[in-house]
């Protein structure tokens, strides 16, 4: 059964797919996520619905306007070629949500750092167990190097170390279906037997440009999750110790000086 919560906002939300919770967040790091891939943003706050529509979005209309080969024949110094693939027509639809899409994050991440804030000095409440008939979650400590190493080694089981169930099969299925479009492993193949033109050829750059966006937030968001666990965990622990054991009245004995 739950602890009666007294407090007006909550610090976590648990269910047996993850935790949603309330933290500290740097409000230019979001807006540098969004900036890199919409939605990815968002995903960092949590906001798993927004998320997901931003982010098909933007490989959608990415695609249609080719705006990945522009930005990659740009970086070459090929202009006239950069002007020749964009596709104005889904260009000038592209830019009024990209733009929102980064201010509506930086947006956010100010809001909610005020209601962590708010959230913490009221000593909001925090659920440390779930079950269900599919799943089992709870507070624990999690190591930040192991969820990075997962990470590295396949998208999504970062995400699994950590419990965030939504977040990691959402990488995942975005990591494997940009990975098939852009031919990358048999790219990777005709490298390790030295034809590096066979390699280059295969290689769909539209596609290509997506993934080190990608793997930039798979490692990022692992790695800040299970130091974010740390806290709360503490802060649970600390906040069960303080209401289930200790007295009002017991003295504090005074340190030595």
């Amino acid at each position: 059964m739950d602890h009666p919560q007294s407090a007006r906002r909550i610090r976590a939300y648990m269910n047996p797919y993850g935790v949603t919770r309330l933290h500290l967040r740097n409000p230019w790091v979001i807006a540098f996520f969004s900036f890199s891939f919409p939605g990815f943003g968002h995903l960092l706050l949590e906001r798993y619905l927004p998320a997901i529509i931003l982010a098909g979005w933007e490989i959608f209309i990415n695609t249609k306007a080719n705006v990945n080969s522009g930005i990659l024949y740009s970086l070459l110094g090929d202009f006239d070629k950069a002007k020749e693939v964009l596709d104005s027509k889904w260009l000038l639809l592209y830019v009024g949500i990209y733009m929102f899409t980064i201010w509506d994050s930086y947006r956010k991440t100010v809001d909610l750092n005020k209601q962590y804030i708010l959230a913490d000095r009221e000593d909001a409440w925090m659920p440390h167990m779930r079950i269900s008939a599919l799943d089992i979650n709870y507070m624990d400590k999690r190591n930040p190097l192991l969820a990075l190493v997962w990470s590295v080694l396949a998208p999504g089981l970062g995400h699994l170390y950590v419990h965030k169930i939504v977040t990691g099969f959402l990488v995942f299925a975005f990591t494997v279906a940009l990975i098939f479009q852009s031919h990358l492993l048999p790219a990777i193949h005709q490298t390790f037997v030295g034809d590096f033109e066979g390699a280059r050829a295969l290689l769909d750059m539209q596609w290509t440009l997506y993934l080190p966006s990608m793997y930039s937030f798979i490692f990022y968001d692992a790695y800040v999750t299970a130091v974010e666990d740390n806290v709360l965990f503490e802060k649970e622990q600390s906040q069960f110790l303080r209401t289930q054991y200790q007295h009002p009245s017991f003295p504090i004995p005074e340190q030595d000086r």
